[in-house]
């Protein structure tokens, strides 16, 4: 790791350079099936949400963020709250340095600290790679332990051409019988958080 890079918690105020990532993926990916830019107010609304009950993380390299990882409510249902969707973005010119897999790491250490169980993620996915999404992602996920466990077939249309959504999961717990209740992310101490790989 670059002695220069720090993982932090995002701010509200970070959506404007977060959006600066996330928006090429929009206009020229189907990575995100999303077709709008959200505007600054809207995504800072996301980030303030999601802190609300669940990390959300930004990497900087020399100052500047690069890269965010946040966790999120799996299916929506009290039954499923020990198991969180994971998203993963790192701005073009810094991927395949292994900026994704640190802030997966951290989310992960993370979410076992609230008692979560399981990672799960949703992947966009070509029937064979195009100008606008690969298999990348898939293979980025299997490298990090995550296994496939379905798909929705050809449910995504964009720039022309239709997509599947393959769901994967980590199991990070044990599963055993009466879980200890999900700790909310504000709740965790700075303590945790810096032994998660966290610059507090």
């Amino acid at each position: 790791m670059d002695e220069k890079e720090i993982i932090r918690v995002a701010r509200p105020e970070d959506a404007p350079a977060l959006l600066g990532i996330y928006g090429p993926y929009i206009e020229h990916t189907a990575i995100t099936f999303e077709y709008t830019v959200p505007t600054p107010e809207q995504f800072a609304g996301r980030i303030s949400h999601t802190l609300e009950q669940y990390p959300y993380l930004v990497a900087e390299r020399q100052g500047e963020p690069v890269g965010y990882a946040y966790a999120g409510t799996f299916v929506g249902r009290a039954a499923c709250s020990w198991s969180a969707e994971v998203s993963v973005y790192i701005r073009q010119d810094q991927r395949r340095t292994g900026l994704g897999g640190r802030l997966y790491d951290v989310l992960e250490r993370i979410l076992q600290a609230q008692n979560v169980q399981n990672m799960n993620a949703s992947i966009a996915l070509p029937e064979q790679d195009d100008p606008y999404l690969t298999k990348n992602s898939a293979l980025f996920h299997e490298h990090l332990g995550f296994t496939q466990v379905g798909a929705f077939h050809n449910c995504g249309y964009k720039f022309g051409s239709w997509y599947s959504l393959l769901w994967v999961e980590k199991q990070i717990g044990e599963h055993g019988k009466n879980p200890a209740p999900v700790i909310p992310f504000p709740q965790l101490s700075p303590e945790v958080l810096r032994k998660a790989g966290v610059s507090v």
